[in-house]
């Protein structure tokens, strides 16, 4: 039984657990604390000086966000004497901060507004203190004008990817947080899968904004272009919108599209289907052959760009597979030229991503043309309401065929697990040579960073792992090197949860939104009809009349890709 103390908060008496911080009780009591800093298991070191309380015994104000409980404390949350502190400080972030509210991408999810209103300031006495105009332009576009100094990029960075882009340079209010050497994040061996875009409390941080671009080719009339969208797209743009995190709402995002005026709507997820059946022909060769095991997940960019980067000795262990929105690209855009005769030039491929690193995969050379113009989650729902279409008005309506049917194995590629259980279910039927039974596959599902199956296959094992966060990748790289671990196949995401917690998805994304948004790509799994990639008889009728034999020459001049080593930090260093 945990161990409980008796304390006193704002007059009244709470019997909590022991341990936890003053901030941790009244945040779970609903008691209103400010912060900018504080970010549970990210950034816990009381940096903002937000949070501070009186504490009946002490001689200065407290950090509720590292002052533990004990028993017998009394705590004030909110006298007149705290507000006036909390207005001083907040007026020396304001003062540093760059203000420019309306046009700011932040908008309503700044967390420098939330405290605004409770500050409920009259008048600023601070005079602007900063003068920094620089603006870095980079895929994760950087705005120091903004910058707060909270350090949750900094610890995001290197807690989650491993890799530590972040730090300080400069000191007190001329410091700024910055990469090394001050060159641009293009220059760095960041991954790009924007986890420090979605903890940054304010508009400092930011992906590259292609919007414009995607209004230029609409307006183009010689254009035909056409958009397709991720799977955690579907449970993830209505937050935009206040819906629940979860909801489904394909129908009402193919219907937003096209009053967007996209010729044609296409789903990520039939690419995800061609993905699993190239990709479950390609681990059952391996097996049979002499190819490299095991063999490592290819549609998460962010951890390919990491392999190529910091581990490229494990190169040779990727899937050769092109990630679902290269594969639909490509796909499309030769089936558009050889059997509609459009002119390749003028076809354009938009995609609406919960990712960051798609806009980079879209810029590789490896990958020239397939995608053209990739927007995120939370850049759809900025031209939605640019607009004025808002989702929850709109009916329902259905992809165009035949690049936009698929089953519940495309669907469940935007949680974590779900690449690896939309591969068994087609590599069970194969290697068994019938329908296998099993389709759920809990085993490799859930929010453990780390996981192990052992998958039964008629007379064959198949061993598998899954991991999401890099920081989770590099232990079990280091075990496969290690030979501490026998396995077949693994699976890796870059962000938390996979695809649903990408650095592209709509802000915040704590672990319940996480959890709500996966129930939703289940549940539509789910009620899915077909929920084997293989079993699409859109995917069949593309090999019979299109793509000719799985594996074949064409499809894998088509779906297939290469990989090389890139720059790690050797580049930056260099350059100077």
């Amino acid at each position: 039984m945990a161990k409980t103390v008796n304390l006193k908060i704002n007059g009244k008496n709470y019997v909590v657990e022991s341990g936890q911080t003053i901030l941790d009780v009244c945040n779970k009591l609903g008691i209103y604390i400010p912060t900018l800093c504080f970010m549970k298991g990210i950034s816990e070191g009381g940096h903002c000086g937000l949070c501070v309380v009186e504490v009946k015994g002490a001689r200065t104000l407290l950090r509720a966000c590292i002052t533990e409980v004990f028993e017998g404390m009394e705590v004030i949350t909110d006298s007149p004497f705290v507000r006036d502190v909390r207005k001083t400080v907040f007026e020396m972030i304001l003062a540093d901060h760059k203000v420019e509210c309306p046009v700011c991408k932040r908008d309503e999810t700044c967390e420098i507004k939330k405290v605004a209103k409770y500050m409920g300031l009259p008048e600023f006495d601070f005079p602007e203190l900063c003068e920094i105009e620089f603006k870095d332009n980079s895929i994760i576009s950087r705005e120091p004008a903004k910058c707060i100094k909270c350090k949750r990029c900094i610890s995001t960075c290197q807690l989650i990817p491993g890799i530590g882009i972040y730090g300080f340079v400069g000191k007190g209010h001329e410091a700024t947080v910055e990469p090394p050497e001050s060159v641009s994040m293009d220059e760095t061996p960041c991954i790009v899968c924007g986890q420090c875009v979605v903890r940054c409390p304010v508009g400092a941080l930011t992906e590259r904004d292609d919007i414009d671009k995607v209004l230029e080719v609409l307006a183009d009339e010689k254009k035909t272009v056409f958009v397709s969208f991720a799977p955690s797209v579907r449970v993830a743009i209505g937050e935009a919108f206040g819906m629940e995190p979860g909801t489904v709402v394909v129908g009402k995002l193919v219907s937003a599209l096209r009053k967007l005026g996209f010729d044609r709507v296409y789903d990520v997820n039939f690419g995800a289907d061609l993905t699993i059946v190239e990709e479950a022909n390609e681990l059952i060769e391996r097996i049979k052959g002499d190819k490299p095991l095991p063999m490592a997940t290819s549609c998460c960019p962010g951890w390919v760009n990491f392999v190529e980067r910091f581990y490229p000795e494990f190169i040779p262990y990727l899937s050769t597979c092109k990630s679902p929105q290269a594969m639909l690209g490509a796909l499309v855009k030769a089936y558009m030229v050889e059997k509609e005769g459009i002119s390749k030039e003028n076809i354009v491929h938009v995609t609406v991503m919960p990712c960051t690193a798609k806009k980079y995969e879209a810029a590789r050379d490896e990958l020239a043309g397939d995608t053209d113009i990739v927007l995120t989650t939370r850049e759809l729902g900025r031209l939605l309401k640019m607009f004025n279409i808002d989702i929850r008005d709109l009916p329902e309506d259905e992809a165009d065929k035949p690049f936009g049917e698929y089953t519940g194995a495309g669907t469940i590629f935007g949680v974590t697990g779900g690449v690896m259980e939309a591969a068994l279910r087609t590599a069970a039927d194969w290697l068994s040579g019938g329908s296998f039974d099993k389709i759920e596959f809990e085993s490799v599902r859930g929010f453990e960073d780390l996981k192990f199956a052992d998958v039964e296959v008629g007379d064959k094992k198949i061993k598998v792992a899954v991991a999401h966060t890099l920081s989770a990748a590099v232990r079990l790289l280091e075990m496969i090197k290690n030979k501490e671990v026998d396995i077949h196949f693994f699976e890796v995401m870059a962000c938390p949860g996979g695809c649903i917690g990408g650095g592209g998805q709509p802000i915040p994304t704590t672990k319940d939104i996480l959890r709500k948004r996966a129930e939703g790509l289940y549940s539509d799994d789910e009620k899915r009809i077909l929920r084997k990639s293989h079993e699409n008889p859109y995917i069949k009728a593309a090999y019979e009349m299109f793509l000719g034999e799985i594996g074949g020459e064409k499809a894998h001049k088509l779906l297939h890709t290469t990989y090389s080593r890139r720059p790690c930090w050797e580049a930056v260093f260099l350059k100077k």
